[in-house]
């Protein structure tokens, strides 16, 4: 079950970072805010796609809530940007777009999948860890 939710959070993140990386240079145009729309979907790609190299070499509960940061924050942001023109915020450029089309939907349900799978295995590695502890004590 380890590898499948592994290799789950991997291949949802994976799928975030190819979409953020290939609609980056659109983002370019993006009003507002001190960081340009172009940057923050580039730095959201190269973290996205570090943590998914990290859940795959370490299945621990820091990796999966890390992972469950990345992912979660992302479908949040995507969802929230959907329904709500903010505008700028802060150093964060207006980001609305009221609009679906094939990439965004390939990264939101990839964004969902790897956060429910990094849940699931924050949740499972700890159980698993607590076992394996235990059987490695002497009496």
């Amino acid at each position: 079950m380890g590898l499948i939710l592994r290799l789950l959070v991997a291949a949802g993140l994976a799928a975030d970072a190819i979409v953020h990386w290939r609609f980056a240079p659109e983002m370019a145009f993006v009003q507002g805010g001190s960081i340009d729309g172009e940057l923050l979907f580039r730095i959201q790609a190269a973290v996205a796609g570090v943590v998914a190299v990290v859940i795959l070499t370490y299945a621990t509960r820091w990796a999966y809530a890390l992972a469950f940061l990345v992912a979660g924050s992302a479908v949040a942001a995507i969802v929230f940007y959907y329904y709500v023109d903010a505008g700028a915020i802060g150093p964060l450029p207006d980001m609305h777009e009221p609009v679906w089309y094939a990439e965004k939907t390939i990264s939101l349900v990839g964004e969902g999948i790897a956060a429910l799978a990094a849940l699931a295995g924050f949740f499972t590695a700890s159980r698993t860890r607590r076992e394996d502890g235990d059987a490695h004590v002497p009496v």
